[in-house]
């Protein structure tokens, strides 16, 4: 239970309407309690115009209410009943309606808040975070996971309130009425404990195991409907269909036994209420003939006891969903207690505008201890204004390299310098504010034209983001949208070709005017028309800037200040152009090899 509890901590912020609820729920479970106790015995007293007769010695207070009604004339009681129970009725409906309603309003806040926090959560850590986690993983901790606690905390802690006191209610009234037969009540807990235990502990394998079937079938469909132009390029629905179709076989096989552990908690609880209940009538009929008790107070004393059978069986139900909401709790905790690896210092201090030069010192980098070292003793110098290119053999380090610049990734040794000041002394918001990044994949979102520039410079005027369209030669082709600079883009910019995907991203760059542009192979996907407008709208953005480019174009290599060799995390050459052909053979070959594809 401790997970549970630490669940419901989220009712923090929430915890007056949530204990109104249960006040509410008390009193709503004593009207319940009430009202069976009048009825039974006050219609027997009616219909068959005799008195109640109580077997045991009761409270002076019960005893004066049984005299009481045990002297008013039966039609006058005959008038009096409905009128009393319709009120006792139009109470405890009213009671139950708000105790109802303040418990999902507090369970939909949890949920809220846990969402919330979840989406806070994941936006603060860091990059290898996600190189570890699926997307599909994560989409589901906050839909479905979170989905999974709404019945935790509404129903079961509803239930978990409510059917004890019931339980407690319906007993005491046994008690009351027949001491002895009521300990045949007992005869129930030891009968349907044991086969629960055993349920219990098969529920709290499957409810994990359901929802990582779960997170499994949401990683498919994101993965799927991203790639959706790979999937018909290369015609694989069949293949994608049989992958999903496999998937949700899994998760609905593992559904299903969880159902069937909690639907048998059913008839378990049902035999063993009918068993309890021919022992009552087998203990208590023969009084009930022979006049040492009355038929309606038997009654009640029978419908007491097979009322506990319901909050018996709900309880069960409830330890089915607690068990299921906490494996979805372990989920999201987990989410929730990770640490990002990149963190700021607890003073950090404010870079000012770059005004000298970026450094690496002895720089070296794993993402972790099984992966190696994927930088060694990187030392290098970029000053203000140049244009460095780095180039090298494919997975040699070069993306992780100027990923170190905006410190997405903290070195494993050594350090990188902005101004002399080491990156991990700065504040994340002024050190990225110095940089601006284009890859070689487009990253848009489903928002307007306008939105997808302006992001992350929301104060833009329209002048400005139409200036920095213009400048990334993206006004002719926004110009031609249905609804120009207000067009939706779709998700990742679907409804956009890849060149004009990539000019809204280097209009984005533009607009926020950093001095320090990373570009990581910004035109390798691109096809040659759509190549030629973007190099363009490239070569308007790094004027005036440090440029670092991770570089497969001739152009941008033979004319930069500065060209870094790297291969297998080592910086291997370092020089210009022409210097590198007769001096680093990894480079002329490089070289040789593009020039010969470009030719």
């Amino acid at each position: 239970m401790g997970n549970y509890f630490k669940l419901l901590s989220f009712l923090k912020g929430h915890r007056q309407r949530f204990t109104g609820a249960i006040v509410l729920i008390v009193f709503s479970s004593l009207f319940e309690g009430v009202q069976l106790s009048f009825m039974l015995p006050v219609i027997d007293r009616i219909f068959t115009n005799k008195k109640i007769i109580l077997p045991n010695k009761v409270p002076a207070f019960l005893n004066n209410i049984v005299n009481g009604l045990n002297a008013i004339e039966v039609h006058a009681l005959f008038w009096m009943v409905p009128l009393a129970f319709l009120a006792m009725f139009a109470v405890k409906q009213a009671v139950l309606f708000w105790s109802d309603y303040l418990m999902n309003d507090t369970a939909q806040r949890v949920m809220r808040d846990v969402r919330s926090r979840l989406f806070e959560r994941i936006q603060t850590l860091s990059l290898d975070y996600f190189s570890r986690k699926r997307t599909g993983e994560l989409v589901s901790r906050i839909t479905n996971d979170v989905g999974v606690i709404e019945n935790a905390v509404s129903y079961a802690v509803t239930d978990l309130f409510k059917q004890p006191f019931l339980i407690l209610v319906f007993i005491g009234f046994a008690f009351t009425v027949n001491f002895k037969g009521t300990l045949i009540v007992f005869i129930m807990f030891p009968l349907i404990g044991g086969p629960m235990a055993v349920i219990t502990k098969r529920l709290r394998k499957l409810s994990r195991t359901t929802q990582e079937r779960m997170a499994d079938i949401n990683s498919h469909l994101l993965e799927t409907i991203s790639g959706v132009r790979i999937l018909k390029a290369f015609c694989t629905e069949k293949y994608e269909i049989e992958r999903f179709r496999q998937q949700n076989e899994a998760y609905y096989r593992v559904r299903m036994k969880s159902l069937k552990n909690m639907m048998i908690v059913g008839p378990i609880t049902e035999i063993t209420g009918a068993v309890c209940g021919i022992a009552i009538v087998l203990f208590l009929g023969k009084q009930v003939m022979d006049g040492g008790l009355s038929f309606g107070v038997f009654a009640l004393f029978f419908a007491s006891i097979i009322q506990v059978i319901r909050p018996i069986k709900r309880l069960a139900n409830v330890q089915a969903i607690i068990h299921q909401a906490m494996a979805a709790s372990e989920r999201i905790y987990e989410v929730l207690e990770t640490k990002p690896t990149v963190m700021e210092a607890p003073s950090p201090k404010v870079l000012e505008e770059f005004k000298d030069k970026i450094v690496f010192d002895h720089v070296a980098f794993a993402y972790d201890k099984a992966s190696g070292l994927v930088l060694q003793d990187i030392n290098l110098e970029i000053k203000k204004g140049e244009l460095a290119a780095i180039v090298g053999p494919t997975g040699g380090g070069k993306s992780t390299l100027v990923n170190l610049i905006p410190r997405f990734y903290d070195t494993s040794g050594g350090r990188v310098l902005f101004d002399g000041i080491d990156v991990r002394e700065t504040s994340f918001k002024s050190l990225r504010a110095q940089i601006g990044i284009v890859t070689q994949e487009a990253i848009l979102f489903n928002d307007t034209v306008r939105n997808n520039i302006a992001y992350g410079t929301f104060e833009a005027s329209p002048e400005q983001i139409g200036q920095a369209a213009e400048s990334a030669f993206a006004q002719a082709f926004i110009e031609k949208m249905p609804k120009g600079y207000d067009t939706m883009v779709g998700d990742r910019g679907f409804r956009l070709s890849g060149g004009e995907k990539q000019r809204l991203t280097i209009a984005r760059a533009i607009l926020k005017d950093p001095p320090i542009l990373i570009l990581d192979e910004a035109t390798s996907q691109l096809d040659s028309e759509s190549e030629k407008f973007v190099q363009q709208a490239l070569d308007q953005l790094m004027r005036g800037r440090t440029v670092i480019a991770i570089a497969h174009r001739l152009s941008t290599i033979m004319k930069a200040d500065k060209i870094i060799v790297i291969e297998s995390g080592k910086i291997v050459g370092m020089g210009r152009h022409d210097e590198l052909l007769f001096n680093t053979p990894l480079y002329r070959r490089l070289y040789e090899t593009q020039f010969h594809a470009s030719s």
